[in-house]
């Protein structure tokens, strides 16, 4: 029964990583490449307007870096629930 509880414990937690980062790569992509992007426009980088940099690389190099944060978060997860083995 223990090994159940725990076993439901870190899916729980896993679960709350996966909605934290994938809600973080939604804002990033929809809300700075779409909702937000004429306030962003006004910004330039590297000669381009910042919304469109967004909406076009922004969002992909946001998702490369959360998957090294999950990756290093399942990690942790595995050790603490001691399935790291």
């Amino acid at each position: 029964m223990k090994e159940n509880q725990q076993a439901k414990a870190y899916w729980r937690e896993n679960l709350k990583y996966l909605i934290v980062l994938l809600s973080i790569w939604f804002l990033v992509s929809y809300g700075a490449g779409i909702l937000f992007k004429d306030q962003l426009n006004a910004i330039k980088l590297g000669g381009f307007k910042l919304g469109f940099w967004f909406a076009q690389q922004g969002s992909i190099y946001v998702f490369v870096i959360l998957i090294f944060v999950y990756v290093r978060l399942m990690n942790k997860l595995d050790k603490k629930y001691g399935y790291d083995k």
